[in-house]
């Protein structure tokens, strides 16, 4: 069972931390959030929504620029990240050369543009020439460039150039595709638009054989 529990034995709401515990496997994980940082975010929301019009006396949304602030916080947290350490850190020498693949990576990122949510997968390939990550760094990544303020074309090809960075491998596949909410809940206002994206380098980029390996082997239903 998840239990979500806010820390009560602060003073002011702005220093909280979040603590999520999972007692069936043992872990906890502590969000923490920057009090400074949190203080300002909240102050400049409350101003919003009483540009808005809203009653930030309302019992409803008395909390929400604090809410808000935190969140942008969580939403934006790859700045902090660094993708290049967190692929060499899972770093192994290793004599493989043939495709890995990590399919179906979930990602959520917000658009730079309008700060709208875009929501998707990304599908991940490379060919090691002596070097391989652990499975989950590839996740990490996508998550890493992922939580910032985003394009999708941008975000392909950063996760392409930092595990061709990182790896040196014989060549990095990167597809992502995605739902842009600002096409979908404003503009245009197509529900069912799918945006794609590609970024080659090496062998997907240079033989059509490897690289259309890849696109069947993303396409497949087969887990």
């Amino acid at each position: 069972m998840l239990n979500f529990m806010e820390k009560n034995d602060q003073k002011d709401d702005l220093a909280e931390d979040s603590i999520i515990e999972n007692e069936e496997f043992g872990y906890s994980k502590i969000e923490i959030f920057h009090p400074e940082d949190t203080a300002k975010l909240a102050y400049h929301y409350g101003e919003i929504l009483k540009i808005l019009g809203e009653d930030t006396d309302r019992e409803g949304i008395r909390k929400t620029p604090l809410r808000v602030g935190k969140a942008i916080q969580f939403l934006t947290h790859g700045y902090s990240l660094d993708p290049m350490k967190i692929l060499t850190s899972a770093k192994f020498r290793e004599d493989y050369k043939q495709m890995v693949l990590v399919k179906d990576i979930e990602l959520y990122s917000l658009c730079e543009h309008h700060m709208i949510p875009f929501y998707g997968k990304a599908h991940v390939g490379y060919i090691p020439d002596k070097y391989i990550t652990g499975l989950s760094k590839i996740a990490r990544v996508v998550d890493a460039f992922s939580r910032r303020l985003q394009v999708q074309e941008r975000l392909t090809t950063q996760i392409r150039d930092c595990i061709q960075e990182a790896l040196d491998p014989l060549g990095v596949a990167v597809v992502i595709e995605a739902h842009h909410m600002c096409m979908q809940m404003r503009g245009i206002q197509k529900q069912n638009s799918v945006t794609t994206t590609s970024a080659f380098t090496g062998a997907f980029l240079n033989q059509i054989q490897t690289r259309e390996e890849f696109i069947s082997l993303i396409a497949s239903k087969l887990h």
